[in-house]
């Protein structure tokens, strides 16, 4: 058996075993009647897809819900700028994942210039009050950045354009995303810094390796949510690859400048 194949064996049943753990997880949150909720935010071509199907591929579809909202409608841009996420919010026992998320105003809408200087501060001034409000409510909720450097980006897009399988995924954002790579490490950094507390934190996952980042994201869900017979070995992440934000990690390359 070659490396290659050896690794691939490896990760199919490191990733069969945290599936294992994620049923276990289910099966406490259906019980106990717990509200999970999982942002997933990115640069286009992050993995934030190819994470989400390895984390719900073998749940519950009553009690799993993966939320990926298009763009706002006319009447939604009328409406209150969380309100649309609002009504997709968990209910009891119920796992939900936002595939993007009211932080994409933070994101995509700034840099692209979809909203005002106005808007983006009254979200900044209302996102942290807004999680804040879900917490105490009940909701377990967890944010994942998944960070990637430029080469890999460029390389991850290109590759969606050759390939017949992923052109749903194409889209004139993409070249876009590479344009303004600067603007975009601009917009995230103030995000981290406008939107990151002890209460909820924002978690980094280093992403250039998309199975290895698809892991540790299991583990580090795993590891932060209770549940019975939790196997606390299998599910201990790799600190070098994902972590907590901190401003440090700006400046020794932690996070992709």
């Amino acid at each position: 058996m070659n490396k290659k194949a050896e690794n691939s064996n490896q990760y199919k049943e490191e990733l069969r075993l945290l599936q294992i753990e994620l049923v276990k997880l289910q099966r406490h949150i259906i019980k106990r009647g717990d509200k999970i909720l999982i942002l997933l935010e990115g640069r286009d071509g992050a993995g934030k897809d190819g994470s989400i199907k390895r984390i719900i591929e073998h749940l519950s579809p009553r009690e799993t819900r993966v939320v990926a909202l298009p763009k706002p409608s006319d009447r939604e841009q009328t409406e209150w700028y969380f309100q649309r996420y609002v009504a997709h919010l968990p209910a009891a026992a119920e796992f939900v994942l936002f595939n993007r998320s009211w932080y994409n105003r933070a994101g995509v809408e700034r840099v692209m210039g979809f909203c005002t200087e106005k808007q983006l501060e009254e979200f900044f001034q209302e996102v942290g009050v807004l999680e804040g409000m879900l917490m105490r409510s009940g909701i377990h909720l967890r944010k994942f950045y998944l960070d990637i450097t430029r080469k890999e980006q460029k390389a991850r897009l290109a590759a969606r354009e050759d390939d017949p399988l992923k052109q749903w995924k194409t889209s004139p954002i993409d070249q876009q995303a590479v344009k303004h790579w600067k603007d975009y490490s601009k917009a995230r950094n103030e995000m981290f810094a406008r939107s990151h507390s002890t209460l909820c934190p924002w978690t980094i996952v280093r992403a250039d390796n998309k199975k290895v980042a698809r892991l540790q994201i299991i583990k580090e869900i795993l590891l932060r949510l209770d549940y019975d017979g939790k196997d606390v070995d299998l599910v201990s992440p790799d600190r070098n690859v994902i972590f907590d934000y901190d401003p440090n990690y700006l400046e020794d390359g932690s996070i992709a400048p």
